[in-house]
């Protein structure tokens, strides 16, 4: 209704700039007025009502911190105490909308499947190419989750959900905690949360929320991967180069829920490579900078595969300059499926924003990301 209520007021589309998880609220709208209207509608109703979309600081591949908000609670500033900021957070519905998954698992068409006969009560079937179990951690930096899980007798105490997981709990040893690691993918499809649910009174609601509410959501499974929306211009803004979460280790605190989990380390992604809290070098796969101090860089930079086949790059110092340290590449040759990097100086003081334009793109659809080195969701910039 707003945008026909605009569209009829001025005349023409409107710009729709998102932030954070209203991205994923717009990717909801748009994947339901894809089933509303007639196929060959859809993209002339777009065309008409939106000329521009701007996706700031968005969670394409979901936000780690949202783990911690999960298990131990984040309180944001807030006079609050985690486990009291655990409750609330666990009693939103939206609470795992912003979980990270894995960029190689992906649900069914949903929109074929309703135009040839399919009904929105049906599951999504969730698939995951060779890939994500050729490859570590889901494409993530590292493992998000390593929990130590206390050690009971007898191997039937533990649920056995998938393969991975049996292969974590076969090395159980009475007496003995165990630490058992998991991917985006394993939180992602409820294997972590059905492998605590004997030590975690949350885990089976919130295993619930996720099978019912978004793996069986009749519009959209929000947990995969989100493809180039069909807009004229797109704008993926973020920040970039700022010491973020990657993964926790949790443990128990030997106090009843919600405190019943605490945070025994952090690792960051900074500046090209993985620390612990305590400052020692992590292995795993960091990507060529980090994230905004809220959403590491692998999420980020997910609308970089939205980019043409060959890109131009302007680098320019975010202050006031001349012009004389502006460098450009042009034509640069861009991969599908994979991240551009551009071959540029950068001066240890100074603070650039990198543009990454399409230089060949679909006729009519633009797609432009701009990086903004120590630009947070806090900073005035955004």
């Amino acid at each position: 209704l707003t945008f026909e209520t605009a569209l009829k007021l001025r005349g023409g589309p409107s710009l729709v700039l998102a932030h954070s998880l209203g991205n994923n609220v717009f990717r909801y709208f748009l994947e339901w007025l894809k089933l509303e209207i007639p196929p060959k509608q859809y993209i002339k109703w777009l065309d008409e009502h939106i000329h521009a979309y701007f996706a700031v600081g968005s969670p394409f591949l979901g936000a780690t911190q949202s783990v911690k908000a999960t298990l131990s609670g984040e309180t944001s500033g807030l006079p609050v105490s985690e486990g009291t900021a655990r409750l609330m957070f666990n009693s939103f519905g939206s609470s795992l909308w912003m979980m990270p998954f894995s960029k190689y698992c992906r649900a069914d068409n949903k929109y074929w499947k309703h135009f040839s006969g399919g009904t929105r009560k049906d599951h999504h079937i969730h698939q995951c190419d060779e890939q994500e179990f050729r490859s570590n951690y889901s494409g993530w930096p590292t493992n998000l989750i390593n929990i130590e899980i206390p050690s009971i007798r007898g191997l039937e105490a533990y649920p056995s959900v998938s393969e991975v997981a049996h292969n974590n709990f076969s090395s159980i040893e009475c007496g003995l905690p165990t630490q058992l690691s998991f991917s985006a993918r394993e939180i992602s499809d409820g294997t972590f949360f059905k492998a605590i649910e004997d030590y975690d009174p949350e885990s089976k609601r919130l295993l619930h929320l996720l099978e019912k509410s978004y793996h069986g959501d009749p519009v959209l499974n929000p947990l995969t991967p989100w493809d180039r929306p069909p807009i004229k211009n797109i704008f993926c803004i973020y920040g970039i180069d700022s010491k973020t979460e990657v993964g926790y280790y949790f443990a128990p605190s030997g106090k009843p829920y919600p405190d019943n989990w605490i945070i025994t380390d952090v690792i960051y992604e900074i500046e090209g490579s993985l620390f612990s809290r305590s400052g020692n070098l992590v292995e795993g796969n960091p990507g060529p900078t980090s994230g905004d101090e809220t959403v590491p860089y692998h999420s980020l930079s997910w609308c970089k595969n939205w980019l043409g086949p060959k890109v131009n790059i302007t680098r320019a110092p975010q202050s006031e300059h001349d012009g004389s340290d502006m460098q450009v590449e042009l034509n640069v040759e861009h991969q599908e499926e994979a991240d551009i990097v551009p071959n540029m100086t950068r001066s240890p003081r100074v603070k650039y924003i990198t543009y990454y334009e399409d230089s060949e793109s679909i006729p009519g659809r633009k797609t432009a990301v701009w990086e903004l080195d120590k630009g947070t969701l806090l900073d005035p910039q955004f």
